[in-house]
Formats: C-alpha cells, structure tokens, sequence
C-alpha cells in the first residue's frame, strides 16, 4: 500500500507552462520568432498555444487575466523560471544563436555540473532557463552519492564556438 512518504512514479514529469501575458501577439512573436516554437493553435485573440515539433503545446500564452498588465514587481512571488531542455549541447548553442539574432540578450548562464544553463526574461519578466543536460554518467556527486548541483559562470563563447568545457566521457 502507497503511503505520502512514498516517492513519486519517476515516470511523471513536467508538462507544458502555461502564462499570463500582457500582450499576446508580443508574446507569440518572442516565443514563435526568438525561439523557434510553432504556433499550433488559438484561442481568439486572447490565447496562443505553441510546442516544439507537432505536440499539441509545450507553452500556451493568455491575456485572460493579464492584458495590458505590468510585470511582476521585484519582492512579489511568482513563477521564478521554467526551463526548456535541448537534446544536446549543440542544440543549445543554436537556440542562443537565435536569441542574438533577434537582439534577445541572455541576462547570465551557469555551468550546475549536471546541466549547462542560459537564462533570459521573455517580455513580460517571466523567467527562461535554457539548457541541456550532461549524460548522467558525467553529473558530479558528494561522497555520499548525492547530486553536488554547482553554479559556475558558463563561458558562453566556448559554447558558441563548440568548445568542450569539461573531459566528462561516459563511455
């Protein structure tokens, strides 16, 4: 018999993220243009659903509650970040290429060991990490085996240019 001090099925996972925005065709364009979702669906003029691939949609935007509303002060509570995960380094690297090709500057990124991190705000202040994942063979743990999450400075340049940052081979 399952009892709440039973760990979650490790099947379960995040879905999609689903945001208040100020202005939905504003908010379509960053997500649809900066980062290359695609749009599948709408909901009148006041809601947008956009995914990777042909899902039905990894992030919807609405102005249910939120039109013409500002972002959320600093000190206020709230959605910190949602991430989007890409499958490999390279594919990381490109998406920050996009990001500056539309004129989107990364507010930092972060090495954690386990993954490599950039983040940005998308123009309603919703926070954006982007990354991938290092294979799990490589994340760097304590003595007692549990997971030493870390947070360097990611040399966004090596990224860039396809420069390794580290000699993990978990082959």
């Amino acid at each position: 018999m399952k009892t709440d001090r039973d760990p979650i099925d490790p099947r379960v996972a995040v879905g999609h993220v689903h945001l208040k925005v100020s202005d939905l065709e504003r908010g379509v364009r960053f997500y649809r243009d900066a980062l290359g979702f695609t749009e599948q669906a709408r909901v009148g003029h006041s809601a947008a659903f956009l995914s990777g691939g042909d899902y039905h949609h990894h992030i919807a935007l609405n102005t249910w509650q939120s039109a013409g509303g500002a972002k959320p002060p600093r000190g206020s509570t709230g959605l910190y970040s949602f991430g989007i995960r890409y499958p490999t380094r390279a594919a990381l690297a490109d998406a920050v290429r996009r990001l500056v090709a539309h004129e989107v500057e990364p507010a930092r990124a972060s090495d954690h060991g386990v993954c490599e991190s950039v983040y940005l705000e998308d123009p309603d202040g919703n926070g954006v990490e982007l990354y991938w994942d290092r294979p799990r063979d490589c994340w760097p743990q304590t003595a007692d085996r549990r997971l030493a999450i870390i947070d360097m400075p990611l040399d966004i340049g090596a990224l860039l240019d396809g420069r390794e940052e580290d000699d993990c081979d978990p082959a």
